[in-house]
């Protein structure tokens, strides 16, 4: 009977964290595709509104309609200050995020390698007993077969 490994608790703590920061950075990452996707979308609006303020001006505006547009544009330029500072941010904890699970993966890997090690070595002790009891079998039937004969 092939003896347990004496750090399967240890493996399965650093089994159950590594899923967790797999989760984590994972949901990092979908943290991170949204605020980049909500950058765009604001980008994309800004684009469409300057386009708009460009017909309208060609077309030609009052002052009050003018200031509209400049004080829109500006709110929107904040908008996507505040929209790429946020990304920048997620990024930033997308990438600790990142190490984390690079680490808890290295964790698991280096007792990955030690549980693999120790039943390798179980097998060949199990296969070296198994090997000595078939010998002293075989041993036994011929010592038997030279008492009969």
């Amino acid at each position: 009977m092939p003896k347990p490994f004496s750090l399967q608790t240890v493996l399965e703590l650093m089994q159950n964290r590594s899923d967790e920061a797999t989760q984590r950075l994972a949901r990092l990452i979908a943290t991170e595709r949204d605020a980049q996707s909500k950058l765009g979308m604001l980008e994309d609006y800004r684009d469409d509104y300057t386009e708009r303020f460009r017909k309208a001006i060609q077309g030609g505006l009052c002052q009050p309609e003018w200031r509209n547009y400049q004080e829109f544009l500006n709110r929107l330029d904040e908008a996507i200050s505040q929209q790429l500072q946020a990304v920048r941010q997620q990024q930033a904890h997308t990438a600790a995020g990142q190490a984390e699970w690079q680490q808890q993966r290295t964790k698991l890997q280096a007792l990955d390698a030690l549980y693999e090690r120790h039943r390798a070595s179980e097998a060949k002790l199990e296969e070296r007993q198994e090997q000595k009891a078939q010998d002293e079998f075989a041993a036994r039937r011929r010592h038997d077969k030279q008492d009969e004969a």
